[in-house]
């Protein structure tokens, strides 16, 4: 039975056997929130396949941005273009986008789905089988597109890059992921849904018809294949994609391992868990129409546009709500903030969550869009976005995780402390580059003369632009030197021969 008291809506779980849902109502002992007790034993979890996970993400993310630091520096230092058509930066650039979305970010949404699923619905995930299934159909996609962006092979459409075959296997693979997680949920032994698997919910159904509608195509080959759409029709198909697979990729699983990783770090319920559900109903209704925001100044019919602008717009409110419900989520432990690095990173992220849905809303607008599109600013939010919010969330959830997983005790706290700095300080030094270069294209394409001819040619945007790039390669060389950092602490972890937390004390973990 749930209860609800207080103006902030706290729920918990009243019944003696307590379980995972109880950090979201009132603060337990970490001893309670562990997730075995002698009136409800711990199911047989199948944490292997969340191991499985958090191996590649940290694997495929090393490798996904030392691509995107090579192309930053083939932008500030042209020699870097080795004149190799297949290292050249047309060809490297969707194979970093990709790297770091599909390969490093969906391996992260998969650890943390797997590993809380199976704990918010008491039970092992639904089959074995398909759980390996989709790890191992997922690194083999990953594999194909790191074969085929560079050799050219491509759709040439933003996020939807991959041929057709690997777009059919992609399908199947989603599909096996998605029947493996409702099964769970069907099967569940708890009366209660947290808000967590709702997102996760979204993510799945969401996807699967973004994936298949922009993917429609005739094959004419193994590797060509022409859309169904042509024209405009395709152009806003392709941004009602785009843009939500942003929306539903890159923000909506997050928010689900959001609201069950921090509170479990924290120690502390959630904030309101009204609110949760009030953010998730108003995020997923109005994220979906946002996508022409993406074509304004186009061919585009203007109400179409003004829809897309209206929407965008509107997203401010269940997005600052959402990312109020988080940091809010810490009252009572902003203490822990200043020695905890997961913590930090929550913080960081989630503030990086907030200024991203207001810059996205803002840009939108026709008066700061005629300005900011086509320029290095939209790669600032992008990448405020993306390392902010997406990366720092997947920072910190894989440092809860590690100790846990592995049974050991993080080899570093230190080294954790320095990770995050390097992060933050990386992350800092590249969107401020951007934000920077971004205002400064936007002006100088917008100069001109007093007889009306342009006033700075292309190539003089161009030069002045290189001292933000070179900035932008040092951010993104400390962002990725962080993660190297991160990756020598979990290996020296998992090979620690520190006694198992399971024999002790779970303050260890603290």
């Amino acid at each position: 039975m749930h209860v609800c008291t207080t103006a902030r809506t706290r729920i918990w779980e009243r019944s003696p056997a307590r379980s995972d849902v109880d950090y979201v109502g009132k603060p337990v002992p970490l001893s309670n929130m562990s997730d075995s007790n002698s009136m409800d034993p711990r199911p047989d979890y199948d944490d292997a396949i969340a191991r499985w996970f958090l191996i590649a993400t940290a694997v495929w993310g090393a490798v996904g941005m030392l691509v995107g630091v090579i192309i930053a520096l083939q932008l500030a230092w042209w020699p870097a273009n080795t004149g190799l058509s297949w290292l050249s930066f047309g060809r490297l650039r969707p194979l970093h986008t990709n790297a770091v979305i599909f390969a490093f970010a969906g391996n992260a949404i998969f650890t943390g789905v797997y590993y809380s699923t199976q704990r918010l619905c008491r039970r092992r995930m639904y089959s074995d089988t398909m759980s390996k299934i989709h790890f191992y159909g997922w690194q083999l996609i990953i594999v194909l597109a790191a074969i085929t962006l560079p050799l050219g092979l491509t759709q040439g459409k933003e996020y939807a890059e991959l041929i057709w075959p690997i777009d059919v296997l992609i399908a199947v693979v989603w599909l096996v992921f998605g029947a493996n997680f409702f099964g769970t949920v069907i099967k569940r032994k708890t009366n209660h849904l947290y808000v967590a698997l709702w997102f996760y919910m979204a993510t799945i159904i969401t996807i699967t018809v973004l994936h298949v509608f922009n993917n429609l195509a005739i094959p004419s080959s193994l590797t060509q294949s022409y859309p169904i759409y042509s024209g405009l029709t395709d152009a806003l198909v392709q941004w009602w994609y785009g843009h939500n697979a942003v929306a539903f990729f890159l923000t909506t699983p997050f928010l689900g391992l959001m609201y069950y990783f921090l509170p479990k770090a924290a120690e502390r319920p959630v904030f309101s868990y009204r609110l949760s559900i009030i953010h998730f109903w108003s995020l997923i209704f109005l994220y979906i129409w946002a996508g022409p925001h993406h074509l304004l100044y186009s061919a585009l019919p203007d109400w179409a546009q003004s829809v897309g602008m209206a929407f965008s717009l509107m997203l401010i409110a269940p997005s600052w709500g959402g990312m109020l419900n988080g940091l809010l989520t810490l009252r009572g432990a902003w203490d822990r903030v200043r020695t905890d690095p997961i913590l930090k990173m929550f913080v960081v992220g989630i503030t990086f969550y907030g200024m991203s849905t207001f810059e996205g809303p803002m840009m939108s607008i026709r008066a700061v869009n005629s300005l900011s599109h086509f320029t290095d600013w939209t790669i600032a939010h992008v990448h405020s976005g993306a390392l902010g919010w997406v990366g720092m969330t997947t920072f910190a959830m894989m440092y809860y995780l590690v100790p846990r997983l592995w049974d050991r005790p993080l080899f570093s706290q230190k080294a954790a402390e320095t990770h995050f700095w390097m992060a933050t300080i990386g992350l800092l030094l590249y969107v401020v580059a951007l934000w920077t270069a971004g205002i400064t294209q936007g002006l100088m394409w917008r100069g001109v003369n007093p007889d009306g001819s342009l006033a700075y040619d292309f190539m003089a945007t161009v030069v002045r632009l290189i001292p933000f790039y070179w900035i932008r390669v040092l951010g993104g060389a400390l962002y990725l030197g962080g993660t190297l950092v991160m990756i020598w602490n979990f290996v020296k972890t998992a090979t620690s021969t520190a006694p198992p937390l399971s024999a002790g004390s779970e303050e260890a973990l603290a």
